[in-house]
């Protein structure tokens, strides 16, 4: 195994339970959920979240994505800096700004935790490990998937074929 992943391994296995992946799979992807997928954007654009007249809006380099709140902006800007494709979005919209705090947090831990255990090498070094991270971090989130376009609805509808008591039937009333 070589230098870069050992230390990649170090950073996933420092975080544990707030690795970013982790978080997305256990908190996000067992709710109901909706897939977003982003246009296509520059490599190294800095997602920025917009106060307009419109709205929130978050732009990633030359790209302006309307979001319905603030919550669901700083939930896509996370997946912006990491220059995923498509990611899946909780339904339930008071959900988002927690799991959004959680993964901004778990995003900067593993900066932190990777600049801390390559603080003795050089800049280049440090640099194409924190690409490799990125990567594998978008790389494990597509492969866990965006989860469905629009979410699935089961609602059981009870519709009794008798009328409610006091009412009277409409059943063979019918005038020929």
């Amino acid at each position: 195994m070589n230098d870069a992943a050992n230390y990649l391994e170090q950073t996933s296995d420092e975080l544990g339970d707030s690795w970013l992946p982790r978080v997305y799979v256990q908190r996000v992807l067992k709710l109901r959920t909706r897939a977003y997928e982003f246009p296509v954007m520059s490599k190294h654009a800095t997602p920025q979240i917009h106060h307009t007249l419109l709205g929130i809006e978050l732009k990633v380099g030359g790209r302006r994505m309307l979001c319905p709140d603030l919550a669901t902006a700083r939930y896509l800007a996370v997946f912006a800096r990491i220059g995923c494709r498509a990611v899946a979005i909780p339904y339930d919209i008071t959900k988002i700004s927690m799991i959004a705090d959680e993964l901004d947090s778990s995003w900067h831990r593993m900066l932190l935790i990777t600049d801390r255990l390559t603080g003795d090498r050089n800049a280049a070094f440090r640099a194409r490990l924190r690409r490799q991270i990125i990567g594998k971090v978008r790389d494990e989130i597509a492969k866990a998937g965006a989860g469905p376009r629009v979410p699935e609805f089961k609602q059981i509808t009870k519709q009794s074929t008798e009328p409610q008591k006091g009412t009277k039937s409409t059943k063979g009333n019918a005038r020929h």
